[in-house]
C-alpha cells in the first residue's frame, strides 16, 4: 500500500504553471542540451524522445496526455524499456511507491520505465532531487512544448521550496531520494 507523502494544494497550482527550465518544441534541439542521465515525465515527452532515437534512462508515464487515454503508439513505442516497475500515485500526490521507484531506478544502469497508476504529473519535482548533477529532467509543457531542466543547485533548492510548501511530509522524502 503506497503512502502520500506529498499534496499539492489547490492555492498552490498557479505556482507549478511556471516552468522549471526552457521549453523546447524541436526535439534534436532539446537533446543538444540536455545532459545524462536524462529521465523523461509523461507519455509524449517519453514518445518524443524515442522517435529521436534517444531512450530517456528513466521514463515516468501514466497512459494518458490531458487526462485522456494516449494513442496505441504512444504505448507500444514505450513499451522497449529494460525494467519497468508499476506504482500507484493519485492525481495531485507524490507517493512513497513512486519515490522508491525513481531512486531505485536512479541507480541502474538499464532504462526503466515507471508506470503510474494514477497521475504521474509532480514527478518532475522530486526526480530533480534524485537525479544527479549533470543530469535532465525533461516533462511537458501542456500546448507549448517539452520543458528542460538541468540539474542544479538552484533547480534543486526551486524544487525543495515546492515540496516543503506543499502538505508533505518533507524529510521522509528526502530520506527516500538521499543517493
Amino acid at each position: 500500500m503506497s503512502t502520500i507523502l506529498a499534496k499539492l494544494p489547490i492555492e498552490m497550482r498557479e505556482d507549478l504553471k511556471a516552468p522549471l527550465g526552457p521549453i523546447y518544441t524541436d526535439t534534436d534541439e532539446l537533446l543538444a542540451e540536455a545532459g545524462d542521465p536524462i529521465v523523461a515525465v509523461g507519455d509524449i515527452v517519453t514518445y518524443h524522445l524515442l522517435e529521436a532515437d534517444r531512450r530517456p534512462d528513466i521514463a515516468i508515464v501514466d497512459g494518458k496526455t490531458k487526462r485522456e487515454r494516449v494513442e496505441r503508439e504512444v504505448l507500444d513505442a514505450i513499451d522497449g524499456f529494460d525494467d519497468r516497475i508499476d506504482v500507484v500515485n493519485p492525481q495531485s500526490t507524490i507517493t512513497d511507491d513512486l519515490l522508491e521507484a525513481l531512486a531505485s531506478a536512479v541507480g541502474r544502469s538499464a532504462s526503466t520505465v515507471i508506470v503510474v497508476d494514477g497521475e504521474e504529473d509532480l514527478a518532475a519535482i522530486p526526480a530533480v532531487l534524485a537525479v544527479p548533477e549533470g543530469g535532465s529532467i525533461v516533462y511537458g509543457q501542456p500546448d507549448e512544448g517539452m520543458v528542460l531542466v538541468s540539474i542544479s543547485d538552484e533547480t534543486r533548492a526551486r524544487c525543495r521550496d515546492l515540496l516543503e510548501r506543499m502538505e508533505s511530509d518533507y524529510e521522509r522524502i528526502a530520506e527516500i531520494l538521499a543517493p
